[in-house]
């Protein structure tokens, strides 16, 4: 009996001091991490998924947009508890309602000015990201109250009420000067992006900035704004210098979307500013004549585009859209057209493969997203009977 006691108490001495040095080693070690927010009810609860809850609640503003629904579904398969303000109809949020699971999606109405209801919406969460954005200004809200007022009333508010991350939706290009192709000293869309995200590293020194490029997708305002009857002139389409020497580099949404929830799950990433952009990089021309392509639109189908310059029919077609009392047709604006003209340039600043995003190629997407705007979109085709388009030449990004 004594013999098994000193056995006991031999083992239990060894297991003590073995885990004592443990402790000292991860109480030293960077994986450690220890809990900023002890309550009970921000602990992790479950096994992980749709259907647990990760310890995370993120207010969304923005939500409602082309980005959101994806960024809100991939939340949602991480147990992440989301608040999401809206504004106008309940109906545009309610969708995203089927992102989590029950009780874990929670809607708040607000208005961009109004600082009481934005720090009610921000009160609980621990991160907090903001996708609002503006292709057109109203008489409401100009591309300054949006872009610049409101994402530094966004990251203040969000700082006061000691929000741990704030992860901010910007644009590529929106660092660099650019001469006006239309319009007179460049996109203000462009150049209020940059004005707002210095006024949130201002406000928010810490928080983690995204600037994509353009972003497709379903639903998007790219690959649909050159799909639409509006931006064309009959069968032709106007391009600035005719798309020639006009760089761009879209990337898929799903992998902006998973961009941002690595950048939540990455410590390291606090402070950092990402560029997003996809893995080629195409000339606008042959971007843009590829789509038809896949569209069935070539040149036997009558499309041809030209340089915009001849066509100054297309300039007062793109001023009038920007007078229609509610939505511009197909968003054909001055400042989107302006935006065509500039090519996507990157600095070298960290990209999302650097939070070990695998890029999508868009020769992978393309003829599923550009399927519903297929010329005959309804004739029954035999199998062989269209040649497969011709793929786009294009320079790899590395």
């Amino acid at each position: 009996m004594a013999l098994q006691k000193n056995v006991f108490s031999l083992r239990y001495g060894l297991n003590a001091r073995l885990g004592a040095v443990v402790a000292v080693q991860h109480r030293h070690s960077s994986d450690v991490r220890f809990l900023t927010r002890p309550e009970v009810s921000a602990l992790k609860k479950g096994r992980g998924g749709r259907s647990s809850f990760s310890g995370n609640v993120a207010t969304i503003f923005g939500a409602s947009g082309f980005m959101g629904r994806y960024l809100c579904n991939r939340l949602g398969k991480t147990g992440t508890q989301m608040i999401i303000p809206y504004r106008g109809d309940h109906y545009d949020v309610r969708p995203l309602k089927l992102t989590g699971d029950l009780g874990q999606v929670l809607f708040i109405p607000y208005h961009l000015t109004d600082e009481e209801v934005i720090r009610k919406a921000v009160k609980h969460s621990n991160i907090v990201i903001n996708l609002i954005g503006r292709d057109w200004e109203t008489m409401n809200f100009s591309f300054e109250k949006v872009h610049i007022e409101g994402a530094e009333r966004l990251a203040r508010i969000s700082k006061e009420m000691g929000v741990e991350k704030f992860i901010h939706i910007s644009a590529l290009n929106s660092n660099v000067e650019h001469e006006g192709y239309i319009v007179k000293g460049g996109s203000q869309f462009l150049k209020t992006k940059g004005l707002g995200e210095q006024a949130v590293r201002a406000a928010f020194p810490e928080a983690i900035v995204f600037r994509p490029s353009d972003v497709y997708g379903q639903e998007d305002r790219f690959l649909r704004y050159y799909a639409g009857l509006w931006r064309h002139q009959g069968r032709l389409l106007p391009l600035p210098k005719a798309g020639k020497g006009i760089w761009k580099q879209p990337v898929y949404v799903s992998d902006v979307a998973q961009g941002i929830i690595n950048a939540i799950k990455d410590h390291e990433a606090v402070g950092k500013t990402y560029e997003a952009v996809g893995p080629r990089r195409y000339e606008l021309v042959e971007l843009v004549d590829w789509f038809h392509r896949v569209m069935r639109k070539d040149e036997n189908y009558g499309y041809m585009s030209y340089d915009m310059k001849w066509d100054p029919f297309f300039k007062v077609k793109a001023m009038i859209t920007e007078y229609c009392p509610s939505w511009p047709v197909n968003t054909l604006t001055r400042d989107k057209v302006e935006r065509e003209a500039v090519s996507d340039t990157t600095t070298g600043l960290p990209t999302l493969e650097d939070l070990d995003v695998p890029l999508t190629k868009m020769e992978d997407r393309i003829s599923w997203e550009l399927r519903p705007f297929r010329a005959a979109n309804y004739y029954d085709e035999e199998v062989g009977e269209f040649e497969p388009p011709a793929p786009p030449k294009y320079i790899s990004a590395n």
